[in-house]
């Protein structure tokens, strides 16, 4: 009987939990348990004082360098006092760690465990500690350049839409919408704004908070360079949908953006592209679900494709985001 090859395996908890404390020189009282598969495999490695997460990246899904920028890039960010989760060094002062797994090699690294809990309700006091925090990463990291995805209109829009044509007929008003959303922005609108490196992905699922405003960000798997109010505009289109009442909405805005403009100012001119900019790193997240069609496919439907965009018309609509 022929071994067939796979693409995409789930790596044994228990034979990572000993390779970790081999590496890592663990003891014996460490368990590795698997916390969720998704984009990349995340695992607990505990021995019920001490916590740590160990990420397990699908095979091709991040070169070498790239999570190397990645792992840079928060030792810095920890360097300045601020929030983050980092990596932690093995035996052999090494951050990254090489899997063979049976797709191929697969790289792996330890990140310190970020106390608190996931919050998705916030309340005006915790939106104004992410706002600080969130322009305190942006002022350390402004002007600063990584060997990672640049984030335009080509790759927030145009690419997402080549994906998403492989598994949705154009002619489905939702897609002629996604489509449509090429027109609402145009590269040089954000040609003056503040550049740098972006996480891409705050909001409350990648954040813990301890004693109500001690906020830790971690999960910069999609970071990369572009204009920093992509990061603002993402994190309020998630807190819009989140908070029905809009009133609540746009008091949690209001205190989120006082707390980051208490450190980095935000242009005027800036403010008026949060829209535009949340719009698009919606679509660009649309994207990858048909890019990493192997983890998007038990809810990559029609259906959702309809709540989805659904969700981009009721954001424009509240906006009044119309074509340039």
């Amino acid at each position: 009987m022929n071994t067939f090859p796979v693409t995409t395996s789930t790596l044994s908890a228990k034979a990572l939990g000993e390779f970790a404390k081999e590496q890592y020189g663990l003891d014996t009282s460490y368990v590795c348990t698997l916390f969720r598969t998704g984009m990349n495999h995340t695992y607990f490695i505990s021995n019920g004082k001490t916590k740590y997460v160990l990420r397990v990246y699908c095979y091709n899904w991040r070169s070498e360098t790239e999570i190397s920028e990645e792992l840079t890039l928060l030792n810095k960010l920890k360097s300045n006092g601020l929030g983050v989760s980092v990596p932690v060094l093995d035996k052999n002062q090494t951050y990254i760690q090489t899997v063979k797994a049976p797709e191929g090699i697969r790289y792996a690294v330890l990140f310190s465990f970020a106390e608190g809990d996931k919050i998705r309700f916030l309340n005006t006091d915790m939106c104004y500690a992410i706002g600080e925090l969130m322009g305190k990463i942006h002022h350390a990291s402004q002007d600063q350049i990584i060997e990672r995805i640049t984030y335009n209109k080509k790759s927030l829009l145009e690419l997402p839409y080549q994906k998403l044509k492989s598994y949705f007929s154009e002619a489905l008003p939702e897609m002629e919408f996604v489509k449509s959303i090429e027109g609402f922005f145009e590269d040089a609108e954000f040609e003056n704004t503040r550049k740098g490196v972006v996480h891409l992905d705050i909001w409350y699922d990648n954040m813990s908070i301890a004693n109500q405003t001690e906020i830790t960000i971690f999960d910069f798997d999609f970071c990369g360079n572009g204009s920093q109010i992509l990061d603002i505009g993402y994190f309020c289109k998630q807190l819009f949908h989140i908070e029905i009442d809009k009133k609540e909405y746009e008091a949690k805005k209001e205190s989120f953006l006082k707390g980051y403009q208490s450190v980095n100012t935000i242009p005027e001119k800036e403010l008026q592209l949060l829209p535009k900019a949340g719009l698009a790193v919606f679509v660009f997240y649309l994207g990858v679900q048909a890019q990493r069609f192997d983890w998007s496919n038990i809810f990559l439907t029609e259906n959702y494709l309809k709540m989805f965009v659904g969700r981009f018309r009721s954001w424009s609509d509240y906006y009044k985001i119309e074509n340039t």
